[in-house]
C-alpha cells in the first residue's frame, strides 16, 4: 500500500462524495481528475486527487491496511 497523506478534512469529504456519486468507480474518477490536473499543469491538484484516490482505496478495503498493533 502506498503512503497516505491528508492535508485537510476536505479530502475525506471529497472522497465520501465521490463514493456516493460513483460507487465502485470512485477511485477511477479521482484518478481521472488527477490526470486532468496534470494535463493542465496543476501539480497541487494532481497530488490532491491522487491522495483522494488512495484514500478511497483504503476506505473500500475489506482488510486492515498497513501495520496492525
Amino acid at each position: 500500500m502506498n503512503d497516505l497523506y491528508l492535508t485537510d478534512a476536505r479530502q475525506v469529504s471529497d472522497a465520501t462524495a465521490l463514493i456516493a456519486t460513483y460507487g465502485e468507480t470512485a477511485a477511477a474518477e479521482a484518478a481521472t481528475r488527477a490526470d486532468r490536473s496534470a494535463t493542465i499543469g496543476n501539480a497541487i491538484a494532481f497530488c490532491r486527487w491522487r491522495q483522494i484516490e488512495r484514500l478511497i482505496e483504503v476506505m473500500a478495503a475489506t482488510e486492515a491496511c498497513g501495520t496492525i498493533h
